[in-house]
């Protein structure tokens, strides 16, 4: 499934997690596996709900009480992520993983300054340097991240940044400690669309200069065409296709990939109608037997019912989840 060159960071697999409810049991995430390796960006996308987000907090050990992993392994760096006890996955949570989230001025503290809050972090990671070196380090991560004028953003509170800017905080924030991996959860969506080119070409430029693994959580898939150099498709909790970005772009196999590469909107498009996917996403406390997507799938045959299929290797790295491929592109990009 992972790109043939780098070393192997991250390796996730048969990842089972459920939420225990008032109304039931949430089945979100379905034996989801997907690899990372050095120097790599892993777009992971899917509609609202699909269990992106869970899927990294439970490799992060971040879910909330009512969680509970089934099963699974989230191999970092050989270590199961899954298995390591707290005290252990607090030494890589943070140091080795960053998270940028998708809302940056949730992610600060809004009665300090920037560069008290930067400082703060930068403590945990250097406890032998004097307040001057952190200083002098803060003003660093913030170059990094291309924010004019260090010394004057550290003197600021969180509200007196634009939504750019604050995104940009909290990426120096993520670099603070030299991660191997940053997971970005949707870190473009509350930016128009002039800051979200800005960003985006950051965390490319950060990614070569540092080599920098990256998993972007996202359904924007001209984001993941632009940054991306894997794609893992996800739905109703379930891995359903792994390619190159290219190889999904030219000749996606499965019909949800397909029916989200139809729903782009595109000016070539113009005076035509858009194609869109039938049908609602699943409840997951009550989701469909055998593949999940076959409610909605005009491909479905018999046996999509009864069982879910295997995400098998169609071609080299390319991976698909799917009894029956449809033939034609009926799909427009």
């Amino acid at each position: 499934m992972a790109s043939k060159t780098g070393e192997m960071l991250l390796s996730v697999s048969d990842l089972v997690v459920q939420f225990h409810t008032l109304d039931g049991v949430v089945h979100a995430l379905n034996g989801v596996g997907f690899d990372l390796r050095r120097g790599e960006v892993l777009g992971l996308v899917g509609e609202t709900g699909c269990g992106k987000t869970a899927t990294t907090l439970a490799m992060l050990r971040l879910l909330p009480e009512n969680a509970e992993i089934v099963q699974g392994h989230a191999y970092f760096e050989g270590r199961d992520l899954l298995t390591e006890p707290p005290h252990k996955i607090a030494k890589i949570r943070g140091r080795k993983i960053s998270m940028i989230f998708q809302d940056p001025a949730s992610s600060m503290n809004p009665l300090f300054r920037i560069g008290t809050q930067l400082i703060d972090v930068l403590k945990e990671y250097y406890p032998e340097r004097g307040e001057k070196e952190l200083e002098s380090i803060a003003h660093e991560k913030l170059s990094m991240a291309e924010l004019p004028d260090p010394a004057s953003v550290m003197r600021l509170f969180p509200h007196e940044l634009s939504g750019g800017m604050q995104q940009r905080v909290i990426m120096a924030i993520a670099l603070c400690s030299s991660p191997s991996l940053i997971i970005a959860d949707e870190p473009t969506t509350a930016l128009d669309v002039t800051i979200q080119a800005q960003i985006l070409a950051l965390l490319r430029k950060l990614k070569e200069a540092l080599r920098l693994s990256v998993l972007l959580i996202t359904h924007n898939l001209g984001l993941v065409r632009e940054l991306c150099d894997r794609v893992a498709i996800m739905y109703a909790g379930s891995i359903v296709e792994v390619a190159d970005v290219q190889q999904v772009f030219r000749n996606p196999k499965h019909p949800y990939t397909r029916g989200l590469l139809s729903s782009i909107v595109s000016g070539r498009l113009r005076g035509q109608t858009l194609h869109h996917i039938h049908g609602m996403v699943p409840s997951l406390i009550n989701p469909p037997s055998g593949c999940r997507f076959h409610p909605r799938c005009p491909y479905a045959i018999p046996v999509c019912k009864d069982r879910a299929p295997e995400l098998l290797e169609i071609e080299p790295g390319h991976s698909v989840a799917c009894f029956n491929m449809p033939k034609e592109a009926w799909w427009r990009v």
